[in-house]
Order: C-alpha cells, then sequence, then structure tokens
C-alpha cells in the first residue's frame, strides 16, 4: 500500500472501460478497492476468443482479487459477508443486485443524469433525445427498486447543441469520478445526510437496439438530429435509400442541423466505404420510401 492509500475495505462492482476511468480517478486519490466484481469472462471478436473485462484488467494490474460470479446468488452473499465488506461502489456494472446482497452491504451508484430524471439503462442518450439542455450526474444509495435509492451528491451541467452521446458520456464519466472522490470520505464515515427522490417526477428509460437508429428522412429534422447525436457511435443512424429498384443500407456518419433542417455531409453505403452525400445522390441515389 502506497502512502497515499486510504485504507478502507470497499468492493467495487464494474465492467466496462468508463469504470475503469473511475477506478484510476479512485486509486489516484488513494482510494483502492480490496475486492473487485465483474461480470464473467465472454467470448468476443471474430475469432470468439474469451476475453475478461476491461475492469478485470484493472485488477489483475493493480494486484486485487476479483470475483466474476454468473450469479449474484446466496453463496456469492455469503461469501462477501464472511469477508467482511460492508461498503461496496457501483459502476456500470450490468446486473441487478438481488435484495439478499443488500441486506449485508452498503452500495453506492453513479448514475448518468438527474436524478429521479431517466432512471433506467439509457440516461445519457435519453436527455438528448428528449431535448433536455441540462443532464448531470447522481451518487445514490442503491435500492431493489430500479434507480430510485436517496441521493447522496449531484452535479449538474449543460449539453452542448451539438453534444453528441459519446461525447456526453465522456464528460460526465470525468464529473463523475472527481465528484466520487469528493463525496468518498462523507461515504465511508456515513456522515451524510440522503435526500429521498420525488417518485413522482420519475421519467425512465430503457435499453437501445441496432434498430433504434432507423431514421425516415421525412421526419422532423430536429428529431433526427437528436438521434444522430444520441446515437453517435453506437448504434447509429441509418435509413435506407434506393438506386436502380434496389434499397441500400446506409449509415448516416456526420450530419448537422441548419435552423430546422437535417443536413447530411458524410455517408456509408452498405458495402461501401464512407462518402460525401452529395456524390451520393448524384449517383443516383434517392430516399425510399419507409
Amino acid at each position: 500500500m502506497t502512502t497515499n492509500e486510504k485504507k478502507t475495505d470497499f468492493a467495487f462492482f464494474g465492467t466496462p472501460h468508463l469504470a475503469v476511468e473511475i477506478l484510476d480517478e479512485l486509486a489516484t486519490a488513494g482510494y483502492v478497492p480490496s475486492l473487485v466484481v465483474t461480470t464473467p469472462d465472454r467470448a468476443q471478436g471474430r475469432g470468439m476468443t474469451m476475453a475478461q473485462t476491461p475492469v478485470a484488467d484493472w485488477a489483475a494490474a493493480h494486484g486485487i482479487e476479483v470475483l466474476k460470479p454468473e450469479k449474484l446468488d446466496i453463496e456469492f452473499c455469503y461469501k462477501l459477508q464472511t469477508a467482511g465488506y460492508q461498503l461496496a461502489i457501483v459502476v456500470a456494472y450490468g446486473k441487478i443486485f438481488p435484495q439478499d446482497l443488500l441486506d449485508i452491504i452498503l452500495m453506492y451508484n453513479i448514475h448518468y443524469s438527474l436524478l429521479p430524471r431517466w432512471r433506467g439503462a439509457t440516461p445519457v442518450e435519453s436527455p438528448i433525445l428528449a431535448g433536455d439542455t441540462e443532464t448531470g450526474v447522481a451518487i445514490q444509495k442503491i435500492v431493489h427498486e430500479l434507480d430510485a435509492g436517496p441521493l447522496i451528491a449531484c452535479e449538474k451541467t449543460l449539453i452542448g447543441s451539438d453534444e453528441t452521446g459519446r461525447e456526453l458520456r465522456a464528460r460526465l464519466n470525468s464529473i463523475a469520478g472527481k465528484l466520487l472522490v469528493k463525496t468518498m470520505p462523507k461515504i465511508i464515515s456515513g456522515d451524510m445526510k440522503p435526500e429521498e427522490q420525488d417518485g413522482t417526477q420519475a421519467t425512465f428509460c430503457g435499453k437501445i437496439s441496432k434498430e433504434d437508429g432507423l431514421i425516415s428522412l421525412s421526419d422532423d429534422g430536429e428529431m433526427n438530429y437528436r438521434k444522430f447525436r444520441a446515437y453517435f457511435g453506437w448504434p447509429g443512424v441509418y435509413t435506407y435509400f434506393e438506386r436502380n429498384g434496389k434499397k441500400i443500407r446506409t449509415i448516416i456518419v456526420k450530419a448537422r442541423l441548419e435552423g430546422t433542417k437535417f443536413v447530411i455531409d458524410t455517408v456509408k453505403p452498405e458495402g461501401k466505404g464512407e462518402m460525401p452525400y452529395a456524390d451520393f445522390v448524384r449517383s443516383g441515389a434517392q430516399p425510399a420510401h419507409q
């Protein structure tokens, strides 16, 4: 243990790279978890090679014990309880926590919205889609009801008029890391006054599928631009064009909003590379009827 590490036995639950960024922020401030819990190794890539999560990689590099339970069952809960863990930080773990686990350990979660607005799986994309002008980060105590736990810290930020979901997520994660570090002394000491959420003000957001990226160029221009921004990177937005009687699935790579008009700059037709939209239209492609 380095001299700046603050000895506190807490567990960290997380899976993707954005959770690694939070771990780095914690470690830099001296808060290093004694245990990391992440999802099991999965087959990835074209070769379907088994690979562990980015959080598991981080833990291995830092010599920290890793658990990869398939289920958060009674056996797992007993293991945490007998090890004496009473506190856990959760960042994008990806599983629902059973009441049995919540009964034995205090769990605090980073959520990327201003709760109770946008409880659920897509709090970064949803405010963009809804045309919200601000969002933020909330740290909440986890309860069995989805994202309904009392809040212990919040920080607001404005959403840029052209900001994409990818950009917003990165910025919110940076805010989250700093907010968590600032809040950790109170989390550890218990010296805080959690604020109950007003459930009557709650809004909800579900998961995103690839099909959600389909747009029609005849739809409202501002709504199409919101979708472009929200889904930028994944799943991306796409539409269909017709040329010589053939329907072509076309990804919109670069676009902007001029007044209320959705203006496309760059596209990637199925089976082709990226090209200027004007060249694609000049080749005879026209928006297909959907």
